[in-house]
């Protein structure tokens, strides 16, 4: 993708909404070989819907704000959620109900998901109980250091919820202060899916699949937020015992059957 492209792209993200999303064309964790080391990645089972989640700490996992509101508008009941960590064809290396669901206070449902919203399309999901660190080793934050590189997903995805693929390889192409814009490819399904950078072993997460868009030339770019001071803030109103806001939405962006209804949008 030429420069001129994204560039053109990411100004529309700036100023227009665009379409919830989730990585495709990846590669099937389906053996044990495979899925080692991923299995802080799990599916977050919405009670009508799902979304990729991926457990930060014994007894966070962070999302997309997005993720945790229903089709009315309200912020999903927390003892409706459930966390399967490393889900595989019905198999679960751990499986927890939720206690707590914050949305950061900067993200605005009734609002167009554009760039200015993205940078907030974060959540975090406290478990009601802690998932033992010598049963899953939780993947950290990247920190706030981010420069253009290659990066990795990790995700579930409509058409292919009951296991984890992976995108082995895209790249970060820019970061607009707090949003960051990747070549990597999305479609609908389910979004919060990590982002993964991979310096000094073992990924560290970068940012979440908030949403994408398909360029004129027809290739798609992802963006996403930059998370170490979103995830702080939600740390904070975890600790306050906060909850997010709840307003009525108007776009679908969780994996489930059907047409979603949701449309990518076209640069200029």
């Amino acid at each position: 993708m030429t420069r001129l492209i994204w560039k053109a792209a990411l100004a529309l993200v700036l100023s227009a909404s665009f379409a919830c999303a989730q990585n495709t064309s990846l590669t099937a964790l389906n053996d044990d070989y495979q899925a080692v080391g991923w299995e802080a990645v799990g599916k977050l089972n919405l009670g009508g819907g799902f979304c990729t989640g991926t457990l930060i700490a014994p007894d966070l996992v962070l999302s997309a704000a997005h993720c945790v509101y229903d089709r009315r508008g309200q912020l999903r009941a927390a003892n409706r959620i459930t966390f399967n960590a490393g889900f595989r064809n019905g198999d679960v290396a751990a499986s927890r109900k939720i206690a707590q669901v914050v949305a950061h206070a900067g993200f605005k449902p009734l609002e167009p998901l554009t760039g200015q919203n993205v940078i907030y399309d974060v959540a975090l999901l406290r478990l009601s109980e802690p998932i033992p660190t010598h049963v899953i080793d939780p993947f950290i934050l990247h920190g706030e250091s981010v420069r253009p590189g290659a990066v990795s997903v990790v995700s579930y995805g409509q058409g292919r919820e009951n296991l984890q693929s992976r995108q082995r390889k895209c790249g970060l192409l820019e970061r607009h202060d707090n949003l960051l814009v990747f070549d990597c490819d999305v479609t609908f399904g389910s979004s919060g899916a990590p982002v993964f950078s991979h310096m000094n072993g073992r990924g560290r997460i970068l940012s979440v699949i908030s949403g994408g868009i398909r360029t004129t030339s027809g290739e798609q770019v992802a963006v996403g937020p930059h998370l170490p001071g979103v995830v702080a803030d939600l740390k904070r109103a975890l600790k306050a015992n906060t909850r997010g806001p709840v307003a009525k939405i108007r776009r679908l962006g969780v994996g489930q059957t059907g047409n979603t209804g949701a449309k990518f949008v076209k640069a200029n």
